[in-house]
């Protein structure tokens, strides 16, 4: 498998599912991973790293708290010399019929999953153009491009990481920076498992290749855009979806 040797990693939401299959794929690959979530959540993903003889460390990160993220990337940058890949993986979810959606759950949405992106991505943007090097991951889903009843919000901020991914990615190309997408669909996750069986049962029949991803599909593809395989690369969307929306 691709190997990406001695890249310094952050990983946000890296406590479980996705993000936690993406620390261990990236240490797996040669990275040193900083696992990060809120509180000390992430630290059986570092636990399950370091035992593999992998290499990484625990942050106790609240990606809505700006300040948190910026002190984290200047720590990284100051302790580790440098940030080469940032994946933004936190995310959650507030599920309602746009009718009965409370503005409060509308702006926690938007605020986890669209403009903490924007402070993780502005944080490590300055020491990634100052090396002249990067990889910028995002994790929207397949929902942020087809859409789906009762997920107004969540479709509007994983539509938004898109385009705001697109226009990073050009700003930055010239720097040696490159900004790409991966947009999971139906992935057998804590948050899909809230569907309870019909539901997934529902989702999984819209699926051609007739099965749930699991987190590690996900992971692979973001560990290829985070090798030197990928950087011609930039300002993409890779669906990982098993053909639900082509």
């Amino acid at each position: 498998m691709t190997k990406i040797i001695d890249r310094v990693t952050i990983v946000t939401g890296a406590s479980r599912g996705i993000g936690r299959a993406v620390a261990e794929q990236l240490a797996e690959a040669g990275c040193m991973v900083v696992a990060a979530a809120r509180a000390q959540h992430a630290e059986e993903t570092v636990a399950t790293i370091l035992a593999s003889g992998g290499r990484a460390e625990l942050a106790s990160l609240d990606v809505t708290e700006p300040d948190a993220v910026r002190n984290l990337v200047s720590d990284v940058v100051k302790r580790l010399g440098r940030i080469d890949v940032l994946v933004a993986n936190a995310g959650i979810a507030r599920d309602q019929l746009l009718l009965r959606l409370q503005r409060k759950d509308w702006d926690d949405v938007l605020a986890t999953n669209l403009t903490a992106v924007f402070t993780c991505v502005q944080a490590v943007l300055r020491p990634m153009i100052r090396q002249r090097f990067g990889r910028i991951i995002t994790i929207s889903s397949v929902v942020g491009q087809m859409g789906n009843a009762g997920q107004a919000s969540y479709a509007a901020s994983k539509a938004g990481l898109i385009g705001f991914t697109k226009a990073v990615a050009k700003e930055v190309a010239s720097r040696g920076v490159t900004a790409n997408v991966v947009a999971p669909g139906l992935i057998d996750t804590d948050m899909t498992r809230a569907l309870g069986s019909e539901g997934r049962d529902n989702w999984q029949s819209l699926v051609p290749l007739g099965r749930m991803g699991t987190p590690a599909d996900v992971a692979h593809a973001v560990r290829f855009l985070a090798s030197d395989e990928a950087s011609y690369i930039t300002g993409q969307v890779v669906g990982v979806n098993g053909g639900m929306y082509m």
